[in-house]
């Protein structure tokens, strides 16, 4: 079935002070879609972000971002109070998220909520408070359908929490660089996942511990309603699943046997990619990698567990870099970049086969695989056994140095799709928008796309007017909604056709990345009614 979708990450979204959230908004993101003709919502990944606030470097895979969680849907709930959610004179009502202001603030804050939320179970009728005992339950009841991952993230971030602020006051001490991460700064039981120290941890600093739950049943109540929301109005949610997760995150540290981790605590190789024509010394994430012959051992327990986790939260799950599954670039750690790293053999189909098994889900995995990059005959062998939609990405389509290579034989453009399973995008998030794309080709690039796109021969005039009125950016909306790709999905800054400075990520930089917010006109009233008609003729004429 021919399906279309909008990417935008909930922290985009508008209306809600600081950052987006999965208030009402979001609600009003999911009527703006179903008025479009618009089947799917793809997010980016919904984990709570660490450090360069970036989605796909998480403290746990399987826990929501508390920055998520809406104020004012828990005070609607009787679960704060009108003080608890009070917004910060230091907090933006509108513009770009400013992350170090609105961590600072909601932290605290939901720490504080959660205090209340606790004392409200103990004494729901103290104070004239009213609360539902069946609450209760339902918190209790997550705790323990999800204590396989929540008992050891909870428990991390408390010690996290702890040895941070140590670090912190030792490097203002010595005014020097310490690293406080779990695998340096942490006495050595803690930072092994001794489980006598663990326990000894969590019954010392059971209030922190607590806090950390309560905030994540938070995020789950208000993501629940959200996810039934959208599907009662016939909207699918595309996850997303990054192949590795972060080097300071409870997935490795509650899990290091399943790692490349010497005796010492260090990584013995990090992930990467190598030199290509971008970048000359290659990519160093520095994310750990898997030790897949443990991970075999156990029938890929984790991997199961994370698979199951994301299809409860969402529909379908996109995962980045599945090229790492078939072979993968392995890094020596302590490396300044990513040249003297090798390819190492991944899991291959073994993997896809013990997830599909354990699920029982019949036909093929509703997963979508990242395969952009440097694309071997053994990685297309590999998506194309498991079943999984590859990605065809629209901007790629005239990148020089492919024209170079072949002329227009580029696989990304719409005529050379060699099938319809995969899923067209403009753009992604870590490209430029469209149109800022458009505005900053040359001019031999910008003629083609121009003759591409209109079917007629454009002349530099011609083909920069289409560019300043927006009309070669929608020009290539309709070219991914018209194509032979079963799923389009297209980026929201591309539908309205804005500039550079919409973009989202920009990747091996830092700063003002993620920070990007729709305007409340895009999702609702006038301007948003015209766009969501032109949308739903695009879907009808192309049956999406």
């Amino acid at each position: 079935m021919r399906k279309a979708g909008i990417l935008l990450h909930p922290t985009s979204l508008p209306g809600s002070a600081g950052i987006g959230t999965l208030g009402k908004s979001a609600f009003a993101f999911v009527d703006f879609l179903e008025k479009a003709g618009m089947k799917l919502w793809q997010v980016l990944p919904l984990g709570p972000t660490g450090y360069g606030d970036s989605p796909y470097q998480s403290f746990s895979t399987f826990a929501l971002n508390p920055l998520l969680i809406d104020f004012d849907d828990l005070a609607e709930r009787g679960w704060a109070t009108s003080a608890l959610i009070k917004k910060p004179s230091y907090v933006k009502a509108k513009g770009p998220v400013d992350f170090g202001a609105v961590v600072w603030w909601k932290s605290h804050a939901l720490k504080e909520i959660a205090k209340y939320f606790l004392e409200l179970m103990t004494n729901p009728d103290g104070a004239g408070k009213n609360f539902d005992p069946s609450v209760k339950m339902e918190f209790f009841s997550f705790c323990r359908e999800n204590l396989f991952w929540l008992r050891d993230y909870a428990t991390f971030m408390s010690i996290k929490s702890f040895y941070d602020q140590k670090a912190q006051e030792e490097r203002e001490e010595k005014k020097c660089d310490v690293n406080g991460s779990w695998n340096v700064y942490w006495p050595k039981k803690l930072a092994r996942h001794d489980e006598a120290a663990v326990e000894k941890w969590i019954n010392e600093h059971s209030e922190d511990f607590l806090q950390t739950e309560v905030i994540q049943f938070f995020a789950a109540k208000q993501w629940q309603a959200l996810h039934e929301y959208a599907s009662s109005k016939g909207i699918e949610i595309i996850g997303d699943v990054p192949i590795f997760v972060a080097p300071d995150s409870s997935d490795v540290w509650a899990n290091q046997k399943l790692f490349q981790i010497g005796k010492d605590g260090n990584f013995s190789a990090v992930a990467g990619v190598p030199p290509d024509y971008f970048s000359a010394t290659g990519q160093l994430w520095g994310n750990p990698l898997y030790n897949w012959k443990n991970m075999k051992k156990d029938g890929y327990a984790w991997w199961i567990a994370r698979v199951k986790k994301m299809l409860s939260l969402v529909d379908y799950v996109r995962i980045d870099h599945f090229r790492g599954f078939e072979s993968y670039w392995a890094v020596p750690f302590g490396s300044e970049n990513a040249i003297k790293g090798k390819w190492e053999k991944g899991p291959g189909i073994g993997l896809f086969d013990a997830i599909k098994a354990a699920i029982g889900k019949k036909g093929v995995l509703p997963l979508i695989a990242e395969d952009l990059g440097v694309i071997t005959d053994e990685v297309r062998a590999l998506r194309d056994e498991t079943g999984f939609p590859g990605m065809k990405v629209l901007q790629f389509g005239f990148d020089k140095n492919e024209r170079n290579a072949g002329a227009l034989k580029n696989v990304f453009l719409p005529h050379n799709y060699e099938t319809t399973n995969c899923v067209v995008y403009t753009g992604t998030h870590d490209n430029d928008t469209t149109q800022g794309l458009l505005e900053s080709l040359d001019d031999e690039s910008v003629v083609l796309i121009a003759d591409y796109f209109t079917g007629e021969k454009n002349s530099l005039e011609s083909a920069k007017k289409l560019v300043k009125s927006k009309k070669l950016c929608a020009c290539m909306v309709k070219a991914a909604l018209s194509s032979t790709a079963e799923i389009a999905v297209l980026p929201l800054q591309d539908i309205y056709a804005l500039s550079s400075e919409a973009r989202m990520n920009m990747p091996s930089t830092s700063g003002a990345n993620w920070a990007w917010r729709a305007g409340e006109n895009m999702i609702s009233g006038e301007k948003a009614e015209k766009v969501a008609a032109w949308l739903k003729n695009l879907c009808v004429l192309y049956a999406r």
